[in-house]
């Protein structure tokens, strides 16, 4: 298929953010664009598997959050604890007075994006693929646009580029934005780096787990368990049938990380992190049974980076120093931010991202048409300085949530020889347990204050 040679326009990349982009361009109206990306078909892998309520605020005004529920399953509170007792249970029931959504959404990030692409496609909007950009400069005919060119040779002119292509933004890269942590690293070396799968346990007696977090010395391990409707999605998308439930779990991992791991090597994560009911040690397992991961649906490994775009609002530079009119270039989702999966806000904040930058770049394309360009990008600069600065914030959360799963194993002082991991755990039972501080944790997480 041909790309048109020219649009207003052009989004670049089709993952949640770049889809949220396109329906709310064309929610206020605007159909001058084209989305393409990379890749033959949109991933098959579930990676991100919450969505918060600020979220499901924002999709429900796309007319996209009722099918979400359906296709989902609710969390409806957060919970922490050691491998074999309970810490603390925060409700999400603390949100009801502020939204219709009270409560996390576990859904696979690939179903999300498939009602994304569903509800894009039912507009009559086609996502261009694979067009992998490759170049980008001032057209030669006039210095306010771009010609963006791609892998196979077409090239779009267009007047707005928005960046939603990832961590790795060929755009922001050709742009030369500076995209670093705003900050230090983390305390723990195990917290570094996480391995993450989708699997299956060979006893059904688990599938009634309740999703929750593991607090383990210097380490953290999440367990989630994953709606069937993704064993319905990968059953009609790939022809894989898989019986029982499959469990999302993320751990920290120091030193080296297979790129294809055994189900051995997971499984002594498992019995070494996880919750005792998944050991496959039948003396620790308070079944008294040996629990084994029976598949391995996905797999990935990667690091808890953090870091931010310098902004997420500029002009390609014409080549003129005095010339500031070159093309706009808006980065959304990981191409203007990236943290650990900490809380699940990188997906959530995306989505917002993109949401609502349809209202600001409408904004935008009518103030440049009657008044001066300056003036009109006062409107993009405002709105992505406020977009940053709730990109910095969920940074700092997310990293404060590592270092307080990423405590180390060592008494207080040598003369108060109490573990710092039975003091932490002890805080967390009895802050966890005050009105205000479980209201304080899920209002955080939801993104409600940071819509």
């Amino acid at each position: 298929m041909s790309l048109p040679s020219s649009t207003c326009t052009l989004i670049v990349g089709a993952g949640p953010s770049g889809l949220a982009a396109a329906l709310s361009l064309t929610h206020h109206g605007f159909r001058d664009f084209v989305i393409v990306d990379a890749m033959t078909q949109g991933d098959n892998t579930s990676r991100a598997v919450l969505v918060h309520a600020a979220t499901m605020e924002a999709l429900d005004t796309m007319g996209c959050g009722d099918e979400l529920v359906s296709k989902g399953s609710k969390l409806t509170c957060i919970t922490q604890a050691t491998r074999t007792a309970m810490i603390a249970q925060l409700p999400f029931s603390r949100l009801k007075p502020y939204t219709k959504h009270p409560y996390g959404l576990i859904i696979p990030q690939v179903l999300t994006e498939q009602i994304l692409a569903q509800k894009v496609a039912s507009l009559g909007v086609t996502v261009h693929r694979p067009y992998r950009v490759v170049g980008m400069k001032p057209n030669s005919n006039d210095a306010k646009l771009a010609d963006v060119t791609f892998e196979d040779g077409q090239v779009i002119t267009a007047k707005y580029i928005i960046a939603a292509d990832g961590a790795r933004s060929t755009i922001r890269t050709i742009v030369g934005i500076n995209f670093m942590d705003p900050s230090s690293g983390n305390n723990s070396a195990a917290l570094a780096q996480l391995a993450q799968a989708d699997v299956t346990f060979d006893d059904e007696s688990v599938d009634g787990f309740v999703t929750r977090g593991i607090m383990c010395p210097e380490n953290f391990f999440v367990c989630a368990s994953l709606p069937f409707t993704f064993n319905e999605y990968l059953a009609t998308t790939t022809g894989k049938t898989v019986k029982g439930r499959i469990f999302r779990i993320s751990v920290g991992v120091s030193g080296d990380i297979p790129r294809s791991p055994s189900k051995e090597y997971m499984q002594n994560l498992v019995d070494k992190y996880g919750p005792t009911e998944f050991s496959s040690d039948p003396s620790v397992n308070p079944s008294g049974k040996s629990v084994h991961i029976k598949d391995i649906i996905w797999y990935s490994r990667f690091r808890t980076n953090s870091a931010v775009a310098d902004t997420f609002f500029t002009r390609l530079p014409t080549g003129d120093s005095t010339d500031t009119r070159g093309a706009a270039i808006l980065l959304v989702g990981d191409s203007a931010h990236i943290h650990s999966p900490a809380g699940g806000q990188g997906m959530n904040l995306g989505l917002r991202d993109a949401i609502f930058l349809g209202e600001a770049l409408t904004k935008h394309m009518r103030a440049a048409e009657t008044g001066p360009l300056s003036d009109a990008d006062v409107i993009l600069a405002s709105f992505v300085a406020e977009r940053r600065s709730h990109a910095l914030e969920v940074i700092a959360f997310t990293k404060r949530m590592l270092a307080i799963a990423g405590i180390k194993n060592e008494n207080v002082a040598w003369w108060l020889p109490i573990s710092k991991i039975t003091l932490r755990n002890l805080f967390l039972a009895v802050m966890g347990s005050l009105w205000f501080v479980q209201t304080s944790v899920v209002w955080g997480l939801s993104g409600l204050g940071r819509r």
